[in-house]
Parts: structure tokens; sequence; C-alpha cells
């Protein structure tokens, strides 16, 4: 396993993360999700990543046991705060009052006296950035989370919340949680840039296309049943789900034959390969998609097989880096 540094922080990251969107307690059971970490562990896999959100709270309970198994001091393990938690007014956002409330019930849930990242899940426009920022910085200074981060903020956001905190001199963000792959691509344009200049780490999410770039899928209108495609996640892959991309994904097997590793291995070798990527987050069901995941750690791709993967990819793509 490589390790890479996240942004301008000493912390450092297994270049593969295990997530917890849509799989530890939801879809996933308590002994496979033992399974999957213990696996990720024992491979090098010391970043984990889960959300208060995520499944309503299970999927941090889903994880403090098998959490006590590990090496605290070498685990990096991630959460987030944002998304609404119940149906009061204060219970959503990024309030002081929320972000308290709520890393309050995460380690608890979590079962740890602190949380190495703590992440604002999405921006608030409903709260001043200085309220939030001095909040996160709050919990740094108490100890109940080391470092801060971001998820799905515009560069120019990102670029307001560390002027604020070094003019303030508050801890600053170090991370930010986009979603990026060789299908998704709109970060390119200026959050990654603006990441680099300003020193945040990139921990991106979906690095697979939420599946489609396995080659699993091969017909649009026909998904195999019990795919995430098939249920009612559909609606979240809308938009490269398309028979147009499927097709190009299949173009991509002889390139991953060549070099002896599966498409998986290829998808998230293409993400690591970009310089502003610290860890690219996966999800997994059971230890066999972990080991698959975790051997893109050592995939290395020159730029002709980049160049090669993009000339495919880019004319299906819904790639529109003005949004950026």
């Amino acid at each position: 396993m490589q390790y890479r540094t996240l942004g301008h922080s000493g912390l450092k990251l297994s270049v593969i993360g295990l997530g917890s969107w849509l799989t530890f307690g939801n879809t996933v059971e308590r002994e496979a999700t033992r399974a999957c970490v213990l696996e990720a562990w024992e491979h090098g896999v010391n970043f984990i990543d889960t959300a208060n959100v995520y499944a309503k709270g299970a999927a941090e309970e889903a994880l403090s046991p098998v959490l006590r198994e590990l090496n605290r001091d070498e685990l990096v393990l991630a959460t987030k705060v944002y998304f609404p938690m119940g149906d009061g007014v204060n219970e959503r956002g990024l309030s002081r009052k929320h972000i308290r409330a709520q890393i309050e019930r995460s380690l608890r849930r979590l079962d740890v006296e602190y949380v190495d990242l703590y992440q604002c899940h999405r921006y608030d426009l409903a709260t001043p950035l200085e309220e939030t920022c001095e909040a996160m910085n709050d919990l740094v200074r108490r100890g109940l989370a080391l470092y801060w981060g971001v998820s799905e903020w515009t560069a120019d956001q990102i670029v307001a919340a560390v002027n604020l905190c070094r003019a303030r001199g508050w801890a600053v963000p170090i991370s930010n949680q986009p979603q990026y792959s060789a299908l998704w691509r709109r970060v390119e344009a200026r959050v990654l840039p603006a990441c680099e200049q300003y020193g945040l780490g990139n921990v991106v999410w979906s690095p697979i296309a939420m599946g489609i770039l396995s080659g699993k899928y091969t017909d649009a209108a026909r998904p195999p049943a019990g795919t995430r495609a098939a249920g009612p996640y559909r609606e979240m892959m809308e938009d490269y789900f398309t028979q147009p991309v499927l097709d190009a994904v299949q173009r991509l097997k002889p390139i991953a034959d060549r070099l002896g590793i599966t498409l998986v291995q290829l998808a998230l070798g293409w993400v690591l390969q970009q310089p502003a990527v610290t860890s690219a987050i996966v999800g997994a069901s059971n230890p066999k998609h972990v080991n698959e995941n975790v051997a893109a750690g050592d995939v290395v791709l020159d730029r002709a097989t980049v160049d090669e993967i993009n000339a495919i990819l880019e004319p299906v793509t819904p790639f529109e880096p003005y949004l950026a």
C-alpha cells in the first residue's frame, strides 16, 4: 500500500480508503462489515470514511465494534456533518449548534474519543461561513477532531474558508471530498487547482462511478438483478448510465488486459495518477471486493495510457468543467 500526505498537514493516508456509503449499516451485515474492515486493514488501508447521515447513524454504529480491534494510533477515521439528522429546524446544516450536537453523537456511535478528520458534507448557504469555520476550529482546539475538511464545496467556497481561517488564526481545512472519476471530471477545472494552491488534499468518492467503470454493466435497458442500477439508486447514476458510456467502458478492457489488471483497478489507477488526489474512497460488501480495490494502490499508469483512456471516455462523458 502506498501513502500520501493529506494537503498541507503531516497526516498520511493510504491511497485507497474504505468508505461506508450505502454499505455498512445498510446493505452489508455486521459480520461482513467486520470482515471487510479487517481485510482492508491487513492490506495497509489506514483511512476509513463515514458520515453521520449514512443510514442515519447506522453506518457509524456498524463500524464501532471492529474499530476497537484496530490500532487507534494508526487509524485515520473520518466522518461528516451537514445533512438533516432529525425533523427539528436546527438538526441540519453547519451552524455551531448542529456541529456541536453531531460531533458528540458521532463520537458516541463510533465509540471513540476523537475523529481524525471531520468534514462539512456540503456548503451551508444559510449559515455564515465565519460561524462554521469558528465552530470547526473549536472542535480542533478541544481535541474532538484533529483536522477538518469539506466535501463538494466549490473552488470559491474553499478559498474563502482558507483565507478566513488564516486571517483569524483558526485551524484551516486540509481536505476536500469531491466526486471524481474518469467519467466525472468537473472538479478538474477549478476545484483541484484551488486545492493544490491552498493546501487541501482530495479524498475522492465514487472513483469507479458507482460501479459503471467496473464493466459489469453492458445493457443500459437491462441492468443485472441485484445491482445498484437495478434498484432505487438508479436515479443517482442517470448522468452517465447510458448505452454509449457502457459501450465505451467495454472498450477499456484491452487496456486493462494489457496491464494485467481489472477494470476496477484501471479506474482507480486513473484517479490516483492525479497529483491533487490523496486517496480514493471505495465501498465493499465482501473481502473479495476489498482485495481487488487495494491492489489498485500499486497501479501506475503512464501518460500514454491515461491519454488512451481519456480518448475513449471523453466523447461520451458529461464533462462540464465550467460548473466547478
